[in-house]
């Protein structure tokens, strides 16, 4: 039979590898949280691109509304458009010729 002494001795050391477990691979472990805080920073970043990409597609709405210049750049690549008057060149590269015997 085991001495008092040597059993509360087993049960801390029990109880230290079962908090060990817990700080080191639980569910709110060191582990997991730099797991969490990884994802944050990643999140954090594509929020920062995706800001970005709003800023320049609301600028890009005011010279729309507000400038008509904006306006007609877009119809004359987009669309192909001229004003009254122009006359539109479209320039075709014609194929290399190739040797056949």
């Amino acid at each position: 039979m085991l001495e008092p002494g040597r059993w509360l001795r087993y049960a801390l050391l029990l109880m230290i590898v079962m908090l060990g477990y817990a700080l080191t691979l639980g569910k709110g472990g060191w582990l997991h949280i730099r797991s969490l805080d990884q994802q944050i920073a990643a999140q954090r970043a594509s929020n920062q691109e995706l800001q970005k990409r709003n800023e320049a597609l609301s600028a890009e709405v005011q010279d729309l509304r507000k400038g008509s210049d904006a306006l007609e750049e877009r119809a004359r690549v987009e669309l192909g458009m001229v004003r009254q008057g122009e006359t539109y060149y479209r320039l075709v590269e014609t194929p290399p010729k190739t040797n056949r015997p």
